[in-house]
């Protein structure tokens, strides 16, 4: 019997997996044992628990997020990864960090508020304690109605907004037609609204900025606002005010759950006397402006100076420990290089993590090392390594488990993925979407013709109760789910450190045309 099944075992190590006349080599003895040390021998909790409880929260600029570098450069380097740096990718402007933050309505009776200071925003310089005012602003014109009205005042803005009942539930799983919905081309899918106007963000930030220095100059003392709908006390937040060095001066500001603020807001209207009192404490770190990236490899054998890059975001806002957004991500990416590491894997191209910063203030880590290290986007002058980087795998989509692939309009890698991801199709991994999805670190490779890719995973709890919130902690995480992408991203790392070919790519980008 053992004989029989000796030929069986070797032809099993190794297959080739054909769609369409395509075959492609796929290693199962290799994912096998890296299904046996992810979901076995798995550190992915206890990375999360480091990284989330134990530093907390990651505003890039802060004390926290230099904490984690200095921990995660700590932890590749035990787990056997050379090469293992912090490196700078550029400036930053003003570092921030809340260290105290109270808040209360004592009349007409008392009762403690939840409320998050914005990011960039001022201390209150001690306890202060006054009247709340309502404003409604939306125009320049609507200013005039509160000139002189405000001085001493707390600013409570308005939130045209109802605390309804959730009907639907906050997580969710992508159904069976919904991840068929999106194997279907845009172009032809139901829903699509080709014609949609796009929203102007720069006539947004423009209106804020002269509301905000409009509050200032009328001499207000701080600002209660809801820009989203924070519903059972979870509060949206994010930045108050710009982190740069010439920076317009601001109120103190906090986001407040939006139960809360209506309250207030229905008492003012009812001309109640409702009194605020807060103290807010924000420091400001001024003394370095240098970010960074965290960078470690698997050096590869014969194709060594050919790399594989995987990489999450490990910058997160400060309501919380930064848990789905994206210590997860981050925690995957580092457990799936530690998997490869255990299992003795020698892959042929070099492996290497990066774990960006500035990622929420506008992908700023990944682009600086895309422009330090690969080529100038808005000239397309390529350096050497361009050529050389066979593809980068993102996740930063929460902490649901991964279900498939974007394959980012590249048509050649389609058959390529749903070989590799045929052997989990028992995990619930198969999915290979042509489609294209914006918004994280994979999109400065990808506008510069490297492959980068982002991964699809269910969305649980992401867009209605964790991404950019008080309620973004570890409790959020389900541990099959984190040990699934763990070892997914591990094996599409290594399958494309194996091939013989690098990755196949998409026609290089044109330079970008400068806007008059």
């Amino acid at each position: 019997m053992k004989k029989r099944l000796l030929p069986l075992l070797v032809f099993a190590a190794i297959v080739c997996v054909s769609f369409t006349g395509h075959e492609e080599k796929v290693y199962l003895k290799t994912i096998t044992k890296i299904k046996q040390e992810g979901f076995n021998n798995s550190k992915a909790m206890q990375t999360l628990f480091q990284l989330t409880d134990v530093i907390g929260p990651r505003l890039t600029g802060s004390t926290g997020m230099k904490n984690a570098e200095a921990w995660a450069k700590q932890q590749l380097e035990s787990w056997g990864l050379k090469n293992v740096q912090i490196e700078r990718w550029g400036t930053f402007g003003k570092g921030w960090e809340t260290q105290h933050c109270y808040v209360a309505m004592t009349a007409p009776y008392y009762q403690q508020l939840i409320a998050v200071p914005k990011a960039w925003t001022p201390s209150t310089n001690g306890m202060i304690a006054a009247n709340a005012i309502v404003v409604n602003i939306e125009t320049r014109e609507d200013m005039a109605k509160y000139a002189g009205k405000l001085a001493g005042k707390i600013v409570v803005k308005a939130t045209n907004q109802l605390a309804m009942p959730n009907f639907a539930a906050d997580a969710k799983r992508l159904t069976h037609e919904d991840l068929c919905d999106l194997e279907q081309d845009p172009h032809v899918a139901k829903g699509v609204d080709e014609k949609a106007a796009p929203v102007n963000n720069r006539t947004v930030r423009a209106s804020r900025q002269a509301i905000d220095s409009f509050l200032y100059e009328q001499k207000a003392l701080a600002v209660l606002s809801c820009v989203r709908r924070s519903t059972m006390g979870t509060v949206f937040t994010s930045n108050g005010a710009s982190r740069a060095w010439n920076a317009l001066p601001v109120l103190p500001e906090l986001e407040m759950g939006i139960e809360h603020l209506n309250r207030i807001e229905r008492l003012l209207k009812d001309n109640k006397e409702v009194k605020i009192e807060l103290n807010v404490r924000n420091q400001f770190l001024t003394s370095d402006s240098t970010e960074y990236n965290v960078i470690a490899e698997i050096p590869g054998t014969d194709l060594a100076d050919e790399v594989v890059m995987l990489g999450a975001h490990m910058d997160s806002w400060h309501g919380s420990t930064g848990t789905t957004d994206n210590g997860t991500g981050t925690v995957i990416c580092m457990e799936a290089v530690r998997i490869l590491k255990a299992i003795g894997a020698k892959p042929r191209r070099t492996i290497r993590i990066a774990l960006w910063s500035g990622e929420e203030q506008g992908l700023l880590g990944s682009s600086g090392y895309v422009k330090k290290h690969i080529g100038d986007r808005k000239t397309m002058k390529l350096k050497p390594a361009h050529g050389k980087i066979a593809a980068y795998y993102n996740l930063d989509n929460g902490a649901g488990k991964i279900r498939g692939i974007y394959a980012q309009g590249n048509d050649a890698v389609v058959p390529i993925f749903r070989a590799w991801l045929a052997p989990f199709k028992d995990l619930d991994a198969h999915t290979v979407t042509n489609r294209n999805t914006g918004s994280t670190d994979h999109i400065p490779f990808d506008a510069i013709g490297v492959p980068g890719f982002q991964f699809i995973q269910d969305p649980l709890e992401y867009g209605t109760r964790t991404h950019h919130t008080n309620m973004d902690s570890y409790d959020r995480v389900n541990e099959n789910d984190l040990m699934q992408a763990s070892i997914i991203m591990a094996s599409m790392v290594y399958h494309t450190a194996m091939r013989n070919d690098m990755l196949p790519r998409k026609p290089l980008p044109k330079k970008e045309v400068e806007k008059k």
